[in-house]
């Protein structure tokens, strides 16, 4: 349903990405992650139309964005981050509105806006006015108002932003309804919400696409490298010096007063050594367990190659 294929943005001198390639099937909820500034709305700016892209080219459902944006443009719905919503509206005309933008026939527009406000949870809220709901809600009308017209594929660029935990699980329950319907491609950069919410994920990292795979390959263990969740009790820095010691052991990383994260060798029985090491040292081990890469590990290990490698160049 998306392909964009070699997708450049340049502002003069300042290139906000480059080279970015990726398809999304139909169906599937794509996570597209980055930190602030790494080329998330850019690219999501030129996937809907809103920018053209500096090189590159990109389809939606087949239709060419650069030649045929009219057509595009019918089978998006796009959330931005900041929703351009009329605040003095009521809820029910500002959709009224955003339908008859969007070219829904007249006597279905009554319809379609109702449909909408089922979905999003606004029921009952048609005669409310915009700027007097509560964060959480305006969201609903923005992502209401991408729905209108029933498109094949929505663009939401960071949809939870700004709420509470609560609006937050509500939002993403609703997100993860709408992939029996949509294609959805979600922006965000905050790595639980594409855990829970996402079968794929993008990585992009100062406008480089970095990393993309499916949740079960990125999380999957590193070839050749295990990890272990250390919980033992002593003086922390006594303990990772320690461990750091331990015959396979690679990397000991704590944080806060968390378990030990423990990188070894594959191949290597550092397991049994790790237990073995405290009990001698008479420090009092609580849990030792193997874990998989959570996203977190897999992100900043992309970046990281992703650092290097520029490095490599530039020198």
């Amino acid at each position: 349903m998306i392909q964009a294929q070699g997708l450049t943005k340049r502002y003069g001198p300042i290139t906000a990405i480059e080279d970015v390639s990726f398809e999304v099937a139909q169906g599937e909820i794509i996570g597209f992650l980055g930190p602030n500034g790494a080329g998330k709305s850019t690219t999501m700016r030129i996937l809907t139309g809103y920018s053209p892209a500096t090189e590159g080219r990109a389809k939606i459902a087949g239709f060419d964005i650069a030649e045929q944006p009219i057509e595009v443009k019918r089978r998006v719905g796009y959330m931005p981050e900041s929703v351009p919503l009329y605040h003095e509206m009521t809820v029910g005309k500002f959709l009224a509105y955003v339908a008859e933008v969007k070219g829904v026939l007249h006597r279905q527009a009554q319809r379609e806006t109702e449909r909408v406000m089922e979905q999003c949870g606004l029921r009952g809220m048609a005669n409310r006015i915009i700027r007097n709901l509560s964060k959480g809600y305006r969201q609903r009308v923005g992502l209401a108002q991408a729905l209108l017209g029933s498109p094949p594929v929505l663009i939401l660029d960071e949809p939870t932003v700004g709420l509470d935990p609560s609006q937050i699980i509500e939002i993403r329950q609703m997100i993860r309804d709408l992939a029996h319907e949509h294609t959805v491609l979600l922006s965000t950069h905050i790595l639980p919400e594409v855990s829970m919410l996402c079968q794929r994920v993008l990585i992009i990292h100062e406008g480089r696409l970095v990393a993309q795979d499916a949740m079960a390959n990125l999380a999957g263990p590193r070839e050749g490298v295990r990890h272990y969740e250390v919980d033992a009790r002593g003086p922390r820095e006594e303990v990772r010096t320690l461990l750091s010691g331990v015959e396979g052991v690679k990397q000991v990383k704590m944080d806060g007063t968390g378990p030990f994260v423990v990188e070894t060798d594959a191949a290597s029985d550092a397991a049994a050594g790790i237990s073995r090491a405290l009990v001698q040292a008479g420090y009092r081990l609580c849990s030792l367990q193997e874990r998989g890469r959570t996203l977190e590990d897999v992100f900043v290990e992309a970046i990281a190659a992703d650092q290097a490698n520029q490095g490599a160049l530039q020198s």
